[in-house]
């Protein structure tokens, strides 16, 4: 079930946002892992449209939405290859249509994702705060 996210699931969001995250991003500074996990905790609920997808009534993952701008789409590392992250895009898809995201380049679990899923790359450049190479991608439901 994918429901909107409410103050109660913040420390679930975390918790999968910071594990996710960790067996994605090895290559993130503790420092730049610990301010986003304050940001994820604090600052992104303020503005974004998140919704959990829920397991057996257990929150195992979340996407949060900026307009179009898949801001964060994750999911606890225990259900991946389950189908669980296409229902969440699928989800986003069907509510906003032609979506786009950033991704490191790095993040090849990510990548792998979204190039099944059908993404496109659309641009490149460097994020200041981490310092590593981000990836503009888009995807079309008609072209993908």
């Amino acid at each position: 079930m994918i429901r909107p996210y409410t103050d109660g699931d913040v420390d679930a969001v975390v918790t999968i946002w910071r594990s996710a995250s960790e067996l994605a991003h090895p290559f993130l500074s503790e420092a730049f892992l610990a301010a986003e996990t304050e940001n994820v905790r604090n600052v992104y609920p303020q503005f974004a449209e998140i919704w959990v997808l829920e397991n057996d009534g257990q929150p195992i993952g979340f996407i949060a939405m900026i307009d179009k701008e898949v801001g964060a789409i994750f999911l606890a590392p225990a259900c991946h290859g389950q189908g669980f992250g296409r229902a969440m895009m699928d989800f986003a898809v069907s509510r906003k249509g032609a979506v786009t995201l950033d991704v490191f380049e790095a993040n090849t679990i990510g990548r792998a994702f979204y190039d099944r899923y059908g993404f496109r790359q659309t641009g490149k450049y460097l994020h200041e705060g981490s310092g590593q190479m981000t990836l503009q991608m888009a995807f079309t439901p008609d072209a993908g």
